[in-house]
């Protein structure tokens, strides 16, 4: 088989699995001879390079064309917003206009202020993080090529029946552990305004 229909098999793969399991694992690895295989089963015991990825967006409902689902598989892309952050929004923005599949989180607490630092190393918003690259700050023309060497295409190839999945906290709430428990509110003390959360925009 030559190395671009190889390629563009593995690619519709790809897409197959992104359209009929939303949270499917994905396998990738290089048999014997060298040729690179993705699947949602285990690879054998003898496969070298061996990669294993959570394919976690919710939403997926329809196939993306290979190009993009080969994409998304190999550098999955989250962004990190706050509700009153001008830069998060034409952030935001420009991923939809580019048809960019992502994972929005949204930071508003202390705990979501942890896990942005943990994250991204500081509290400056937006943060987009392309699989281990991160960009702090909005800057368009940065973050254009950090997407186009990412492997995503440079216009929208999102088909139309697609819709984005809505934003999570950075850091969801634990489910209780028991039912009609109301939730202490905490003290006046440990309250903070926006102000004093020390979020950068």
């Amino acid at each position: 088989m030559k190395p671009h229909t190889l390629f563009n098999a593995s690619c519709l793969l790809l897409s197959c699995l992104l359209a009929g399991n939303a949270h499917a694992e994905l396998y990738k690895w290089v048999g014997a001879d060298g040729k690179i295989t993705y699947s949602d089963v285990p690879p054998p015991a003898n496969a070298k390079q061996v990669e294993r990825k959570n394919l976690s967006i919710d939403n997926i409902s329809v196939p993306f064309p290979a190009e993009l689902a080969a994409a998304v598989a190999q550098n999955p892309v989250t962004l990190y917003t706050s509700e009153t952050c001008t830069p998060c929004n034409e952030g935001r923005a420009l991923l939809k206009q580019q048809g960019i599949p992502f994972s929005e989180k949204t930071v508003s607490s202390n705990d979501d202020i942890a896990k942005l630092k943990q994250a991204g190393g500081d509290t400056q918003l937006p943060l987009l993080v392309i699989k281990n690259s991160k960009f702090r700050g909005f800057n368009s023309s940065e973050w254009r090529t950090a997407l186009s060497s990412a492997g995503y295409p440079d216009t929208s190839k999102l088909p139309k029946e697609y819709r984005y999945p809505a934003a999570e906290s950075a850091a969801p709430a634990p489910t209780p552990k028991t039912k009609n428990t109301p939730e202490k509110a905490p003290p006046e003390s440990n309250r903070k305004s926006e102000s004093d959360t020390g979020i950068r925009f």
